[in-house]
């Protein structure tokens, strides 16, 4: 997979052979032969390739897109979860891989945001209440202001 990653990278950002293969300090044709799958990039390699092509390292190695032409590989700390049904009285189901990366547990309180122009976000309360005494403790140190006083 990661020959054809690093094709559909370097072609997403329309970069030649050459300009990709001197942004990991490597030949034309090391870069090509990368790309063609005949030998693969050191970790080292793959390491700056990912950060070059602001991907993950474990996308760059093991993304692979789903049939049909699927989506190209997502930007770092960026994801698609796939899709989820709403049920009669409103309920999701939050996938698992979601649930693993944002520490979401059963029993754990959202926050649900909206925005008419842009959909709907979830966020775990605690992060909100997090902000909210960040915003509250930068306002208490502020001068002019008495304390307790928002």
């Amino acid at each position: 997979m990661i020959s054809e990653n690093l094709y559909t990278l370097r072609k997403l950002k329309k970069l030649s052979q050459e300009q990709a293969a001197e942004a990991a300090g490597v030949s034309r044709q090391a870069y090509t032969r990368w790309e063609n799958g005949e030998t693969t990039p050191d970790i080292k390699h793959c390491a700056l390739l990912a950060e070059f092509y602001g991907v993950s390292l474990d996308e760059l190695v093991n993304f692979v897109p789903r049939e049909n032409g699927g989506l190209p590989i997502p930007p770092k700390g960026k994801h698609l979860f796939g899709v989820v049904s709403v049920g009669e009285k409103g309920q999701i189901v939050i996938p698992k891989k979601a649930r693993d990366i944002f520490h979401i547990r059963a029993g754990d309180r959202l926050v649900v945001l909206g925005d008419e122009a842009q959909g709907i976000a979830l966020m775990p309360e605690r992060e909100l209440f997090a902000f909210m005494n960040a915003m509250a403790e930068l306002e208490q140190g502020s001068p002019g202001k008495a304390e307790g006083e928002l």
